[in-house]
């Protein structure tokens, strides 16, 4: 059954937050996400504003957080860190 990132991220240093994205696709790619929003239009209708929204999908629940607990994701994240607000979620998908 698949499970889900929910990102919602602002970005507060366009700069900094460019050597995230040069490394983390490689950790993504290597436990099987496929990226179904990331960014685009959007409006919130509850809840607190960020200005990206990011859904992404992995095979199942414990690749997504294998994913994000890898070494290679940690490396990206310590190079966001001070480079935005980011609220990320794992949920398991429906079965």
């Amino acid at each position: 059954m698949p499970a889900y990132w929910i990102a919602h991220v602002t970005i507060t240093d366009p700069e900094r937050y460019r050597g995230y994205q040069e490394i983390a696709p490689a950790a993504f790619a290597r436990h099987g996400a496929r990226f179904l929003a990331r960014g685009g239009a959007s409006e919130v209708l509850e809840g607190s504003a960020h200005e990206r929204h990011v859904l992404i999908e992995f095979p199942d629940y414990a690749t997504a957080l294998a994913c994000y607990r890898s070494d290679e994701y940690q490396e990206a994240r310590t190079r966001r860190d001070g480079a935005c607000q980011a609220t990320v979620v794992i949920v398991d998908g429906l079965g």
